[in-house]
């Protein structure tokens, strides 16, 4: 493979996704951490958690995004941890914690009116099975045991007191 004189860098297929955008600053995270579960470390040992500022990276990473877990930089972790932090740290509502001191720090910056509130939704029920306008399924009102099964010899169930071998 040749590359022009003036080209700086490595080829398309070893370059390694740039996420720098998605980093949580320095003042935020500062705001985050108290706000994070604390983990001890186990007395059996094992695996040393992962960098809680890089999960987090990952975490907002792909809720800005939208895209799949899998698809995640591999530079803020393995696609299953950020996953296992995300639904930890839900489960202990960090993400509802960090909203209410957000709304708090608003609305001591620009002021909330909390006399005015909507609320939009809609909610149906949601047809089941498809249009009613289709022929009706056979399946009902086929007589039981009408064909024989692939393997050869017909299913039935004992009867109470008897039990019957099965026909090959």
């Amino acid at each position: 493979m040749t590359f022009p004189p003036d080209f700086k860098g490595e080829p398309m297929a070893k370059r390694q996704p740039q996420a720098r955008s998605w980093r949580v600053s320095d003042e935020l995270w500062e705001r985050v951490e108290p706000l994070l579960p604390r983990h001890r470390p186990s007395k059996r040992g094992g695996r040393p958690r992962v960098d809680p500022r890089r999960v987090l990276d990952g975490i907002l990473y792909v809720l800005r995004t939208g895209c799949q877990w899998k698809a995640a930089p591999r530079q803020f972790g393995s696609p299953s941890t950020l996953h296992a932090y995300f639904q930890e740290w839900t489960e202990k509502a960090v993400f509802f914690r960090l909203w209410k001191e957000a709304l708090r720090e608003y609305d001591a910056l620009q002021g909330i009116d909390w006399g005015w509130q909507c609320l939009d939704g809609a909610m149906t029920k949601a047809p089941l099975g498809g249009e009613k306008n289709r022929p009706q399924s056979d399946g009902p009102s086929q007589i039981r045991h009408q064909a024989f099964p692939a393997y050869g010899w017909r299913r039935r169930a004992p009867r109470a007191g008897r039990r019957r071998r099965q026909r090959a």
